[in-house]
């Protein structure tokens, strides 16, 4: 089957063909990426893939078509999403699509259906979030603008599922806020990670130690839960430290509750390989997020043996098992997640086992393998008409 991918992110793919997913479903299925990348140049982007690869690139039998989007605001935007139209209808005309995939419910699910009415492919809409949570969790005390876009996103939500044929979702429950939407047909499943790829250090113990989180925003992730609870076990383990990954240009709330104290560091962003060294150096990764949709940074964590923490909200409590390869808790609990981590913290035969149990299901039910098989089955039952897949029990989802 031939599909359309319309990507609503400006972050390049990898330049390792091994980490492309495009790359690994070039077995079961062909098409074109439709890529926003925030490189200035043609030349820029040429010296990260290679001559020739402006304006397209190829990786197995699928071709990424760039769009160079460096700069934002309303008129980078509609020029976005007119690349979306006027490439996608070029695309179908040379060689009709099956199918069109759209990563986002938000815009660019909508331009997705709108192509779908202009070429007739079906389509299936990809939600990458909790969108009963989304932007009203960014902030202790949500502005008129994070409340007006929770109302536009429900809007496109809405309006998204009614022209598509099926939905992705990450966990079962996703669509349980919205009543109008649980009969909609979805197929779970979990993001793509390149699990093969993430190395294990089964040294971290011998080297310095630090519990980690990645993500930002800082408040939607959950930073300041983290650090409090830290703060209060931190003369428990002096020779302990909290490392924070991302990129905060509002960090000084952060830093009020740090403090100063000397075992809590906070990383700037770095690109993807050089993060996944990070984690896979930790001895415990948490993710004590307000809003998630599955915490992609959780399998990695996994992939790398590493136990791991996070809060029971979006899909989280799908990839960690309580008790098995981590801990679930409560979202802004500080006192649950200080004494999980001092459990984990204080014994390290408990993080031995749990980093192993993640280990396992990681490299097992959710492996790259396992993504290109639900992939092309999502298209397969869209393009056939086919009824829901959605498991009954967060267990049976992944």
């Amino acid at each position: 089957m031939r599909i359309l991918y319309v990507h609503s992110t400006v972050q390049p793919p990898p330049t390792d063909m091994q980490t492309d997913r495009f790359w690994l479903l070039s077995s079961v299925l062909e098409g074109d990426v439709l890529q926003p990348v925030w490189f200035r140049t043609a030349e820029e982007l040429e010296s990260v893939f290679g001559p020739g690869s402006w304006p397209v690139h190829t990786v197995g039998r699928f071709r990424y078509h760039w769009f160079l989007s460096p700069s934002r605001g309303v008129r980078a935007r509609l020029a976005t999403f007119w690349f979306y139209l006027r490439k996608g209808l070029e695309l179908h005309r040379q060689q009709p699509f099956d199918c069109i995939v759209a990563y986002s419910h938000m815009t660019t699910g909508l331009l997705a259906g709108l192509l779908k009415m202009l070429t007739g492919a079906r389509l299936v809409i990809e939600i990458a979030t909790s969108p009963h949570l989304v932007y009203i969790t960014e902030r202790a005390r949500p502005r008129l603008r994070e409340r007006v876009m929770k109302l536009y996103s429900d809007l496109c939500l809405h309006l998204s599922m009614m022209a598509a044929d099926r939905a992705h979702l990450l966990y079962p429950d996703l669509f349980v806020p919205y009543p109008r939407l649980r009969r909609m047909p979805a197929s779970v499943f979990h993001e793509f990670v390149p699990v093969s790829t993430i190395d294990r250090n089964d040294q971290r113990e011998q080297h310095e130690r630090y519990v980690l989180m990645v993500g930002a925003p800082w408040y939607l992730k959950g930073a300041d839960v983290l650090v409090k609870a830290f703060l209060a076990l931190a003369p428990e383990f002096p020779d302990v430290k909290l490392k924070i990954l991302g990129h905060y240009p509002d960090r000084a709330e952060l830093d009020l509750l740090i403090a100063g104290s000397a075992q809590v560091e906070i990383l700037a962003a770095r690109p993807h390989p050089e993060a996944l060294k990070v984690i896979s150096g930790a001895v415990v990764l948490v993710l004590p997020s307000r809003c998630e949709g599955l915490g992609r940074v959780l399998l990695e964590g996994m992939a790398a043996a590493v136990p791991v923490i996070g809060s029971d909200v979006g899909g989280i409590p799908v990839l960690v098992r309580d008790g098995e390869n981590g801990f679930l808790i409560p979202v802004e609990d500080i006192r649950a997640l200080t004494a999980r981590l001092r459990e984990l913290l204080q014994d390290p035969g408990l993080r031995s086992r749990m980093g192993a149990a993640g280990y396992a299901r990681a490299h097992g039910d959710l492996n790259e393998k396992a993504y290109v098989r639900e992939f092309a089955r999502m298209v397969e039952a869209a393009v056939e008409g086919t009824g829901p897949t959605r498991p009954r029990s967060e267990n049976a989802a992944l």
